[in-house]
């Protein structure tokens, strides 16, 4: 007896309208944040190789900040462990939003993502390990150890900016797409302040961290009051982030920790006509993150100077090698091999009129890394070092490569973006409701 062929379910496919109003908003306001990024980046860049390049280099390292609090940070720390804090304060509301009323809250949508989250890390890593491995395989072990320290540079995948590349190159990915490449990004800067938390610690101390509960707690406790005045919720949150710097964890945790305490309530959140609070704080926060924050961050951070023999040794560095692999080459396998393995493995099928080369194209445009990266070099190696340079330049160059192959992928696809999007916006009965959502029975 012949069984009849298992039912097979749909991947990527389109989310309800409430979600995908959510996702435009949230891509809206990234690719505005992302074109400055792009802006300060270039400056950085611009003045590190022009004949002023020593006074970007004591702007960079100009130390302010109490000594007797141990603040005393350079600029260049300070907009690392500080500003970065501010945007990952924001993925972690955002983080917490979606295990609670998002695609991670339904295990069925969140497998994927994860999964492919997860695999778009760890493929990356292992190229990197071999890369670098066999490019210093006349180094010692000692060498070789401190170059292996950068393993996690390649793993991140920076939002903003690859929506500023989709920008460029005007292409409009289906709501579907959007919405994968989104929560992609979100599982994938949790994965990285663990790795930053856990492998990244050089020392700890357990009575500062210990001390910084007191103020997470007095931070849950004005939220759970509904008291959200900012100058109020200043004190706890500076205390918050000035403890876990203390503690020896980088400081961008807290951010991440206060972001995750936010309350977030399904059923507001699934209401459309109401704004929770965590969507409130969030709006709030983020055009500061997006305009200003990561900017900084990445104009401090991008200075890298590639005249006078830095392209050549940057080059010939087995780090900076390994990062430009593990962003071109390991990014793209790990997301899209997983994203295929697991369709395999349920039987599931690609939504309508979307392809595997949208898939491919999108797992390439993940190979886009910056604000995260440029991070874990600076810890890997220290802010300012030859390899910290080169590695700096290794996430540029790898990034601009991916960004050129996502191009030409997506761009062959375009036509078809076009149409997909024409119909998600058709609106036939002017309710303000795309027919799709409709006729999908989702038009909450």
């Amino acid at each position: 007896m012949t069984l009849p062929p298992r039912p097979t379910g749909r991947i990527l496919a389109r989310g309800s309208w409430r979600e995908s109003r959510y996702v435009a908003d949230i891509l809206r306001q990234e690719t505005v944040g992302g074109t400055l990024l792009l802006i300060a980046a270039v400056a950085a860049i611009v003045w590190a190789n022009s004949p002023w390049r020593d006074a970007y280099s004591t702007l960079r390292d100009t130390t302010v900040g109490p000594h007797s609090l141990h603040l005393d940070l350079s600029l260049g720390q300070w907009a690392a462990d500080g500003l970065l804090a501010v945007f990952f304060l924001v993925a972690g509301i955002e983080l917490k939003r979606e295990f609670v009323a998002g695609d991670l809250a339904d295990r069925r949508k969140a497998a994927l993502p994860i999964v492919a989250a997860a695999a778009g890390v760890a493929v990356p890593a292992i190229l990197f390990v071999i890369t670098a491995t066999l490019m210093a395989s006349g180094d010692d072990a000692t060498q070789l150890s401190g170059i292996l320290r950068g393993w996690a540079i390649p793993t991140a995948t920076d939002i903003a900016f690859a929506l500023a590349v989709l920008a460029v190159i005007g292409t409009h990915l289906p709501s579907a797409l959007r919405s994968f490449l989104l929560t992609l990004a979100v599982v994938d800067d949790l994965i990285a302040i663990t790795i930053i938390a856990i492998f990244y610690t050089q020392s700890l101390n357990l009575l500062w961290l210990a001390a910084a509960i007191v103020p997470l707690a007095a931070w849950r406790f004005l939220l759970q009051r509904k008291i959200t005045n900012p100058f109020v919720l200043a004190v706890p949150g500076l205390l918050a982030w000035g403890f876990v710097h203390a503690s020896g964890i980088h400081a961008t945790v807290a951010g991440v920790l206060l972001g995750l305490l936010v309350p977030v309530n399904r059923a507001i959140e699934d209401d459309p006509d109401q704004h929770s609070l965590a969507e409130r704080i969030e709006h709030k926060i983020r055009p500061f993150s997006a305009g200003f924050a990561v900017p900084i961050f990445a104009f401090f951070a991008a200075g890298v100077t590639v005249i006078g023999g830095g392209f050549s040794a940057a080059l010939s560095d087995p780090a900076a090698l390994g990062v430009i692999v593990g962003l071109v080459l390991g990014k793209p396998i790990g997301i899209f091999g997983s994203t295929w393995a697991m369709s395999r493995f349920t039987r599931a099928e690609l939504d309508r009129g979307l392809a595997w080369t949208d898939v491919l194209g999108l797992s390439m445009l993940a190979g886009v890394g910056f604000t995260v990266s440029l991070l874990i070099g600076d810890l890997a190696f220290g802010l300012g070092s030859d390899r910290d340079d080169h590695v700096k330049f290794a996430i540029l160059f790898g990034s601009l490569i991916a960004s050129l192959l996502a191009a030409v992928v997506l761009r062959l696809r375009n036509r078809v973006y076009r149409r997909i999007h024409e119909q998600e916006q058709r609106d036939s009965d002017r309710d303000g409701i795309p027919d799709v959502y409709e006729e999908s029975g989702r038009p909450e």
